[in-house]
């Protein structure tokens, strides 16, 4: 088959954690299925979301035949009733994960692939991923080729499935992976990284259209998973890069609720910044993340 049409989906609205930046230790007043601090479910809200986010994607066209999500509890707790509605299995890809910055400890990490299988039977256990981010974190450079990289290898893995039909696959991810999909897909690169180009509401819907009908040439690729980030120009990115068009940004007239809680960029989010650090007293203050 040929993909056509990508539709890339925010997770739904999820429980909070909070991060002591001192310690680099996680924790969190909602315990997780996965017993992972960072690593929240959706709340009751995200769960109707994800509902009303099946009803959608059950009746779109082109037809959804595959679908990818981060590994991470709330993505694959987001596209479950929709692949459960299309009876499909859902691929998880550490390649398409959150994005942490970069800081001297280790960020949450999602839960080993035999976990999560006994909690979503509808994830494919013999899917190889395409690459995985550094514990650590990365830089929004570091970010823009993972991601370059993963969406190679996922619309390459769906267009040698089988068939000569143009469909369409739909990936579940995060907000800031999202904006850098939109940016990597159209080679829409703006001049401040803070630029609100790409929408990001939760179990919004953002639709890809591709210029060519061409499968990727994958013939020279390391289509490998590898431990380390991938180099962007050893894995031919240029055949994803600007061969897309976004014909949807981020529609919500699906959800009862309509557009929330909406991100975008403020900076690198490095834990090495001056901005980790209380201004009065120089001590590590401790973060919420929303």
């Amino acid at each position: 088959m040929v993909v056509k049409t990508i539709f890339v989906i925010r997770h739904g609205f999820r429980g909070t954690w909070d991060l002591d930046v001192g310690t680099g230790v996680y924790t969190s007043k909602f315990p997780s299925p996965t017993k992972i601090p960072g690593d929240p479910a959706l709340t009751a809200y995200g769960v109707q979301q994800s509902h009303q986010l099946a009803t959608a994607l059950s009746s779109i066209s082109p037809p959804i035949v595959r679908i990818y999500s981060s590994p991470y509890y709330r993505c694959l707790e987001t596209i479950l009733p929709a692949a459960e509605k299309l009876g499909l299995r859902i691929h998880a890809d550490y390649g398409l994960g959150e994005w942490y910055g970069q800081a001297p400890f280790k960020h949450p990490e999602p839960a080993q692939p035999q976990l999560l299988a006994s909690l979503f039977p509808a994830l494919e256990v013999n899917y190889a991923p395409s690459c995985r981010p550094p514990a650590t974190g990365e830089s929004v450079a570091q970010l823009y080729t993972r991601l370059a990289f993963a969406l190679s290898y996922v619309i390459a893995n769906a267009d040698l499935a089988s068939g000569d039909e143009e469909v369409a696959i739909a990936i579940c991810t995060h907000a800031a992976p999202l904006i850098i999909i939109g940016r990597v897909l159209t080679g829409s690169m703006p001049t401040n990284i803070d630029e609100q180009d790409f929408k990001t509401y939760t179990a919004g819907l953002t639709r890809f259209d591709r210029r060519s009908s061409e499968p990727l040439d994958t013939s020279e690729r390391d289509m490998r998973l590898g431990k380390e980030l991938p180099d962007i120009e050893r894995t031919g990115n240029k055949d994803v890069t600007r061969a897309w068009d976004c014909v949807l940004n981020c529609d919500c007239t699906h959800l009862e609720g309509g557009e929330e809680r909406g991100w975008f960029f403020t900076s690198d989010e490095s834990f090495f910044s001056p901005e980790c650090l209380d201004e009065e007293s120089g001590d590590v203050e401790k973060i919420s993340k929303l």
